[in-house]
């Protein structure tokens, strides 16, 4: 059975609502998710203490998920990538966690499997592509091969709110208080699906 690994960053629970989406679509073809948080390591404690909703999530998640690991990364036979927007790229937290994956990149131990990435913005026009985007370059160096949702999940041709060709995305609104809604779960699935189908027939194609 294919593995895929599913770091994310989450502050409200937005993206964490996502990443259990892309982690069903991995069961769906027949592989199995790992879904791993990165934590709030680029925080400021203060930052965190003073929103309570901020707090309580973080304990929760930090409680529910392991922390990202390289060694889980490397093992998995693919990966899915999850954070919110920042001004058009991803949070700080998730870009400290692939900053440190140099040691893959020197063994070359993601050199093949596939990636993709999904994102949660404050608008719909805040970065839903634009952070996808500035998610692969890293993933490119590190040698992935990047996986998008084509336009046969027609869903792409309908939605109001979230979700693009480059990756899954939701729009959470002024105070992160939307909820994923089943579109924006159907496309993550979607990814979820197709990146593990490729990962199996990939790690098929080896054995």
């Amino acid at each position: 059975m294919a593995t895929i690994y599913i770091p994310f960053y989450s502050r409200y629970g937005n993206v964490e609502t996502m990443a259990k989406a892309v982690a069903e679509g991995v069961r769906e073809a027949g592989a199995e998710p790992k879904l791993a948080f990165t934590g709030d390591v680029m925080t400021p404690a203060e930052a965190m203490q003073n929103d309570e909703r901020w707090l309580a999530t973080h304990q929760r998640l930090t409680s529910e998920y392991p922390l990202v690991s390289s060694d889980e990364l490397a093992q998995a036979d693919g990966a899915i990538f999850g954070s919110p927007t920042r001004f058009g790229n991803m949070a700080a937290q998730m870009k400290n966690y692939i900053d440190s994956l140099g040691g893959l990149w020197v063994s070359g131990a993601t050199i093949g499997k596939p990636a993709g990435t999904f994102v949660s913005t404050w608008s719909i026009h805040g970065g839903q592509e634009t952070t996808n985007f500035t998610m692969w370059p890293t993933l490119i160096h590190l040698g992935f091969i990047i996986v998008g949702v084509p336009y046969s999940t027609t869903e792409l041709l309908t939605t109001t709110t979230g979700g693009t060709p480059y990756g899954p995305s939701h729009v959470a609104g002024p105070a992160a208080d939307f909820p994923v809604d089943e579109t924006e779960l159907h496309i993550c699935r979607v990814l979820g699906k197709r990146v593990a189908e490729i990962a199996t027939i990939r790690a098929a194609a080896k054995s």
